[in-house]
């Protein structure tokens, strides 16, 4: 495997050049060329909408599904665009009719909007909710895997959980969870919005019923730019979250090209009306831009960068909050700093050097969360443990 040259492919991003973009894991740059591309198709959706609509948008939406299709193993006629995770997660929760009494079943480590979305569902489907604590630390997918399966009790309708934990950057072994949920009866949605680009990712070898997940992280699309795989038997589960055309198709051919670039079945799920899919039909370059680089090198350089943070954070007193087992970690590295800290003002004495890093507050702990892509450079890193000491004074009483 022959290691691109970090720099020069640096700048083949729209990034900031006053700033060190340390917050991937929140939202990813834009390479100079998809930027160009989805440009060139908003300018064309400018100066002739109809005909943008009618004939150039479904050979591109059907070809971008094809193409995300074989990037994620999953057959396009399951896979269904949507704005963002949240956006895809809300289609399932709002959907399923689960049996009552029940519950519904997460870890204490979900995204804050996921855990609301769960919450409005339970509440209306008469179920409860419960909630499963991590350990965030575990030397081994054993440990988590010993507590999810000990949750689950004959009352769990649904498991929802993340591929990548959010706050501390924990890949979870979400196989085997699945297989784990499987033998009891139990319904599987996965929160990947992490994990496209990140880490190799086989949404059919993962087996869950349902896998929403964003390109507008680690893939580096446009922002706009999520979908929903859908598990074999699950498709007439759904139901659209607005409805518009397509509502109402014939129940025939149900799985086959349409004419307007999806299927019967997905186009009531995924069409909302007019709106701009740009960031939907660029997949494809999205794709092939960090392919050129080879995904295998890049994922590298992540585990590099990850390495680097600790090597430089560690020192300063803060402890790692994410694994070091290479199979429970990616991309993210989390570190805790004190439980005095002030995380608004810590964000400002950060910022005061241009440096963009999440602060993230969790019941039983503060951490700063270190996002590495390909195009982060270690002297960036560098500076952030420069600054840090005396940042973490400023927003200390």
């Amino acid at each position: 495997m022959t290691t691109p040259d970090w720099r020069l492919a640096r700048q083949q991003m729209l990034l900031d050049p006053t700033i060190i973009n340390l917050n991937t894991g929140s939202f990813g740059p834009v390479p100079r060329a998809i930027f160009d591309r989805v440009t060139e198709l908003r300018r064309q959706l400018a100066a002739e909408p109809t005909d943008f609509y009618v004939r150039w948008v479904p050979p591109l939406l059907w070809k971008a599904r094809c193409r995300l299709a074989e990037f994620l193993n999953v057959p396009p006629h399951r896979l269904i665009f949507r704005a963002n995770v949240s956006s895809a997660i809300n289609v399932v929760a709002s959907s399923l009719r689960l049996n009552r009494p029940g519950e519904i079943l997460l870890s204490d480590h979900e995204y804050g909007a996921m855990h609301w979305c769960w919450e409005r569902a339970a509440q209306r489907g008469g179920l409860t909710l419960k909630t499963f604590p991590l350990d965030t630390l575990a030397e081994s997918p054993d440990a988590i895997l010993n507590a999810f399966e000990a949750a689950i009790s004959h009352r769990t309708r649904l498991a929802f959980f993340s591929h990548v934990l959010s706050p501390t950057g924990l890949v979870l072994p979400v196989k085997e969870m699945v297989a784990i949920a499987k033998r009891r009866g139990v319904l599987t949605v996965i929160d990947g919005a992490h994990a496209p680009g990140m880490l190799p990712l086989d949404i059919s070898d993962i087996g869950a019923d349902f896998y929403g997940a964003n390109c507008h992280k680690w893939m580096l699309a446009p922002s706009g730019s999520g979908f929903l795989a859908i598990g074999p038997g699950m498709e007439d589960r759904l139901e659209p979250l607005e409805v518009s055309w397509g509502y109402h198709y014939p129940r025939t051919d149900l799985d086959a090209p349409d004419e307007f670039g999806s299927t019967r079945r997905i186009r009531a799920l995924e069409f909302e009306g007019t709106r701009e899919v740009n960031p939907w039909l660029v997949t494809p370059e999205v794709i092939d831009f960090q392919s050129m680089l080879g995904w295998q090198a890049i994922r590298q350089r992540m585990h590099e960068l990850s390495q680097i943070s600790r090597e430089m954070l560690v020192p300063l007193g803060l402890p790692e909050a994410t694994p070091r087992n290479p199979a429970m970690h990616g991309a993210l590295t989390a570190f805790r700093i004190p439980d005095a800290t002030d995380p608004v003002k810590l964000r400002t004495a950060i910022w005061k050097h241009r440096i963009e890093i999440p602060v993230i507050e969790r019941p039983d702990r503060r951490m700063i969360r270190v996002s590495g892509h390909f195009y982060t450079l270690p002297e960036e890193i560098q500076k952030l443990a420069e600054i840090l000491p005396a940042a973490i004074r400023e927003a200390t009483p």
